[in-house]
Parts: C-alpha cells; structure tokens; sequence
C-alpha cells in the first residue's frame, strides 16, 4: 500500500505533502535486506511480520521482520510496548483492519480504529494516474466458484503468500476488466507465482487461454480442469475470514472523557418455560377408582425355584369380593325365610 503509518523525513528539495498522512511517528532503527539504512518503506508488497527474537546490545530493544515482496527488513523498536503498538499500526493500515491477537491498551485499539477509519476514507478519495478495473465490470456468467477474489495481480499474489495452507490457486478479475484470471503460487526454491488468462466465449461458457485452449462450461469447470491438469497440485484457495467472539462498544468516561472499549457481558440463554403435569385425558370419578364386585386377583401358589422357573397361578376372588358375596348371601337367607 501507499500510505506507510510512519512520518518520513523529507529529502533535499522535497515535500512533506507528497507524503502520506502521519498517523503515527516514533524512533525505529530499520535496515534494509542489503544491510543498508533505509529512509522510507513501500507497504505495497507487505507479506508477512513476525517478531525477531535475536538479541539486541540495547536489553530493552525489541525486534520485527518485516518481510515484504523484494526481500526482508528489519525493524528494531526501543521496547517490547514500542514495537507491539508499531506491529498494530503496521496491521491496521495494510489489513485496514484492527488487529485481535495484540496485547494493547483500550484506547490504543481506538486509536488504531481511527486510523483505519482514515485510511479507507483517504484510499476512496484518492485519484491515480490509472484507475484499476473494477471487479463488477467483470462479466460473470452462473455460479461464482468460493475461490473467487476481487483483488489485483498483485494482492492475489500476496493473499496467495500470506496464506499458504488456504490453498494455492484463486480466481480473480482480470487486468482489462472483461476477462477473468487465475493466479497460482507454488514452492521451488521460493514461491513461484503462474497468472492464467480465463475469457468467456461468445457461444457461451468460458476457455482458459493456453497454447491448447481449455474450453469450460463454467467456472466451476474452470478451477476443476486446473485441479485435473495438475494431477491435484493446484487447489482453490479458500480463506475463512475471521469474526468476534465477543460483542464490544465503546463508550467515554463522564470524568476524564477517555473513550473505553467495552466487552459487553455474555448471558445464557433463557430457558424454556416448564410444561403442566400431565393430566389424564378423561377425569376419574370415585367410582371409577373403586374395583368392580367381580374383579379377580391372581396369586401364585407354587414358588419359583431355580429347577422349575413356571408358577401356577391360581385365580381367586378379590377380599371385597368376598364380603359383597358374604352379604349377598345372607339376605337371601333372610328372604327365604320370610317366605316360608
């Protein structure tokens, strides 16, 4: 990218205007991959930073490797503070995004989303000599395959670099904003990078546009005859882009007005509400709980025994049975007796 977060000092006949926006100055030692002292740095071939773990004669000193596309620098910062505030502004400005992983301040992580904020809006406004394609221009026909990108040759390179174990071949617009691209990266003694040329037909589908064209009729097809050709070597890159775990705001102290990131308090869910007993369908009346005068009970007569597991049961009359029975019986005496 054009704008590096770092105030440059201008050379003889110079001007500070020429230079991108200040976002943020400090002291860094910075030596080139020549082991030359250089002035200013270029963020547009930016891969990759990491933290150089090397000792410095200053105990304080904390290190970077920065690595870009032409080679690495080496960037020192007085303190391990220092040179975790220098690695999120070198994130925020190249990623335009805040980055999760660093351990900073909450009003630093403000600071560096204003500085994002800054840098989107100053990529809008600006005017270069030579506007890039726009990737809505591209005539997509059906499905877009999940490889696809809207970046340039460079990005896509770049992309392709940083994120090695996403895949290695994505689909993106082509330089003259009517044709499609695919740009590949594979290792031989450093990354090799292969740009393919994917137009579409007039008679409709696409072809890739090699000494024998490969005609595809879609660009499925088309990220499948790559796969097929390279016997599985070349792979679509697919890149998960990461979300918060945690809902955060931010909000300004009513004494000193600092602006403070919050992290808003996580809460279970609610529980569903319990459901009634369950009741019987039919309600049961007093009768109906009584046993009928004719129920019969069974009894077992005979034990188990390991010999002879059967039972023989036995049906005989309930004891209430018995005593309706029983009276039953009596007045019927007593009727017989009256009549005699």
């Amino acid at each position: 990218m054009a704008a590096a977060p770092v105030r440059q000092r201008p050379g003889p006949g110079g001007s500070r205007a020429q230079l991108p926006p200040c976002y943020y100055e400090g002291y860094l030692e910075k030596k080139g991959p020549k082991e030359k002292y250089v002035e200013k740095l270029d963020l547009n071939g930016f891969v990759s930073l990491k933290d150089d773990c090397s000792r410095d004669k200053n105990l304080e000193a904390a290190r970077l490797i920065l690595r870009m596309k032409d080679g690495e620098t080496r960037i020192t910062a007085p303190n391990l503070e220092s040179r975790e505030l220098w690695k999120g502004f070198l994130y925020s400005v190249t990623d335009l995004n805040v980055p999760s992983s660093l351990t900073l301040l909450p009003g630093q992580l403000q600071m560096l989303k204003e500085v994002v904020d800054k840098e989107r809006s100053r990529r809008r406004s600006r005017t270069p000599t030579r506007a890039p394609p726009s990737p809505l221009s591209v005539p997509l026909v059906g499905e877009i395959p999940p490889c696809f990108r809207p970046v340039s040759r460079t990005e896509a390179e770049v992309l392709l670099e940083r994120h090695p174990d996403c895949g290695n071949m994505l689909l993106r617009p082509g330089r003259d904003g009517c044709s499609l691209a695919v740009t590949t990266r594979q290792d031989l003694n450093g990354s090799v990078f292969r740009h393919y040329r994917v137009t579409q037909r007039d008679q409709g589908g696409y072809v890739i546009d090699v000494e024998n064209p490969i005609p595809c009729a879609t660009l499925h097809d088309v990220i499948d005859a790559l796969v097929e050709k390279t016997a599985g070597t070349l792979q679509p890159f697919l890149l998960e882009e990461p979300y918060e775990e945690n809902i955060t705001y931010v909000s300004a102290n009513d004494e000193n007005g600092e602006r403070i990131l919050h992290t808003a308090p996580t809460s279970p869910l609610p529980k569903a509400p319990a459901l009634p007993p369950k009741q019987d369908r039919w309600p049961s009346s007093p009768l109906s709980r009584s046993p009928a005068p004719d129920r019969r009970i069974l009894t077992s007569s005979v034990p188990a025994s390991p010999t002879n597991p059967m039972r023989r049961l036995i049906l005989s009359p309930s004891p209430l049975a018995q005593t309706l029975n029983e009276e039953l019986k009596m007045k019927l005496e007593k009727r017989r007796a009256s009549q005699e």
